[in-house]
């Protein structure tokens, strides 16, 4: 197959572009993609972190495969983060914490957040009125299932309120 660029080389790589009218498939030879900026070299080391992380060669999760740690609250090791991908317990970011930014710092190439921040809404307390309603609601469907205590319970809360 010949180079869709030059016309004149055997084409050695193969690149998928996505355009407003789909996806195009070009053929170049090694030359033309190198002018294009696209690595044809495989033995060169990868540019990206997740090739880096991918690629068993270059530089594997060392830090992660042996049993070097554990977490002091649940006892979850290196190991474990491993094969599972996921952490014990909240504490395991703290007993862990320079292994993960290492792993951050691999696969995003920061271990900084530079995004936007989310802003939980605040919480208000819940309107009195609202509250009571809700309680209207779960007597009427106590009562409506026969739990008599329940009820009463629910409208000593009521008369309290009001």
């Amino acid at each position: 197959m010949m180079c869709d660029n030059c016309r004149e080389r055997d084409a050695v790589v193969q690149v998928m572009r996505i355009g407003p009218e789909g996806p195009v498939e070009i053929n170049l030879c090694e030359k033309c993609a190198a002018e294009k900026g696209i690595e044809t070299n495989v033995t060169m080391s990868p540019k990206s972190a997740l090739a880096e992380l991918l690629l068993p060669a270059q530089k594997p999760m060392a830090a992660l495969s042996g049993e070097s740690g554990r977490c002091p609250f649940c006892s979850y090791s290196l190991r474990d983060f491993r094969t599972t991908g996921r952490l014990g317990c909240a504490r395991c970011y703290e007993s862990f914490e320079g292994t993960l930014r290492d792993l951050l710092r691999r696969v995003h190439g920061s271990s900084r957040h530079a995004g936007k921040r989310y802003d939980a809404p605040a919480t208000e307390p819940a309107p009195e009125s609202s509250v009571l309603a809700e309680l209207r609601r779960r007597l009427r469907r106590a009562v409506d299932a026969e739990q008599f205590e329940l009820a009463a319970e629910l409208r000593d809360q009521i008369k309290v309120l009001e």
